[in-house]
């Protein structure tokens, strides 16, 4: 059987790279294909794999400006071509779910949100595109009729939370089987070392992530935050930051784990599909201060509602500065009621090795209907 794995681009590892890479796993001969590659970004079970990329991947320095081309991507994702695979597994948040395939193919899209660009986050982006906002905002409507059209390419949808399945019902009309993304809960663990006295915010400086209002509550506050990633707001937000307020930039996994281990708490501002970094804080004892809507409310326990296997954190809104800065005040007075080890128990239910369990039963019917064979690699480990 031919296996064909479609991402929209692989230049660095984000929550999406990371399913991805177990994918890569499960299906080790597959290709992979994808917008634009820069070699390197990615971990060893991507970067293995036999890349075929699009021309937008000859554009000299593409790398660092794909993201203003979104205009480009549907015709891009057109002219490459799946239709000589049995199976086509998608990864879309974008466009990947477009790829041409032959009929007779199984073609599986595990959808990390409809194109967050023209849909629910739209607002937020439009000043970050291609020639400003006014451009996106002309754009949009030929983007999202072009969004709904694809996902007629697809047979099976997934998706990674409750809230992600409600938005592929609205924008296209489908049914999605919830098969929640993965942390790797071998990797992210406690330790018997102190917590200290820092707040942390983990992920890419896009607008959606909202570490302008995190920013904003802690130069009030005047608590320690550091915050890990980058992205294309990265000059914006380090000229906006006070001195208690540290800009980390990319940092290794294992560097991550450290500071999830040793915080105070973590800081999750934005509204996610999913969202993994709270559940890789709480796999090492962290409890989370979450915007109360999205896949937070999936993932994070607050502690106003009773649970026997909470809180693992707490949820305000609305999405504020000033509700920010009040939760972070509820937190300090009950802080207690945080119990590590039921933080690491509640994490690690969405292990590697149920992703794997929970999408293969999702996948089985598809390919009984397509008469093709169950191809899962007995190497696979959770």
């Amino acid at each position: 059987m031919r296996i064909a794995i479609v991402h929209d681009w692989l230049t660095g590892m984000r929550g999406g790279e990371k399913v991805l890479s177990l994918l890569c796993r499960m299906f080790p001969a597959a290709d992979l294909l994808t917008l634009i590659h820069r070699p390197g970004s990615c971990d060893s079970d991507i970067e293995r794999m036999n890349i075929r990329t699009s021309y937008l991947n000859r554009l000299p320095g593409m790398a660092r400006y794909y993201r203003y081309l979104l205009p480009l991507m549907p015709g891009a994702i057109a002219r490459m071509d799946a239709r000589d695979y049995d199976l086509v597994v998608s990864c879309s948040h974008c466009v990947a779910k477009g790829i041409p395939r032959s009929p007779r193919a199984a073609h599986a899209c595990y959808c990390f949100t409809p194109m967050r660009y023209v849909w629910d986050t739209a607002e937020d982006y439009r000043s970050q595109m291609v020639l400003g906002g006014w451009a996106l905002r002309m754009l949009s409507a030929r983007l999202r009729a072009w969004d709904r059209r694809s996902a007629d390419n697809v047979d099976l949808f997934m998706s990674n939370s409750r809230t992600v399945a409600e938005r592929i019902e609205r924008h296209y009309g489908r049914s999605a089987t919830v098969v929640y993304s993965p942390i790797d809960a071998e990797f992210f663990t406690p330790d018997s070392g102190p917590r200290e006295d820092f707040y942390l915010m983990v992920g890419a400086l896009a607008p959606y992530k909202r570490t302008d209002q995190a920013i904003e509550a802690f130069a009030t506050l005047g608590r320690p935050l550091r915050i890990i990633g980058s992205g294309p707001q990265w000059r914006t937000l380090h000229q906006r930051a006070a001195s208690n307020i540290s800009l980390m930039g990319w940092q290794s996994d294992t560097v991550v784990r450290e500071h999830y281990r040793r915080c105070r708490a973590m800081i999750f501002p934005g509204r996610e599909d999913f969202g993994l970094a709270p559940l890789e804080a709480m796999a090492c004892g962290a409890p989370v201060i979450a915007y109360g809507a999205g896949g937070a409310l999936e993932t994070v326990l607050d502690s106003a509602t009773p649970s026997p296997d909470g809180p693992t954190g707490l949820l305000y809104t609305p999405q504020t500065a000033d509700a920010l800065i009040e939760a972070v005040r509820t937190f300090e007075r009950i802080g207690g009621v945080f119990r590590p080890g039921r933080l690491t128990a509640w994490a690690r239910r969405f292990d590697r090795g149920r992703f794997i369990e929970d999408f293969r039963r999702a996948l089985q019917p598809l390919l009984r209907l397509k008469g093709l064979a169950e191809p899962w690699s007995n190497s696979t480990q959770p």
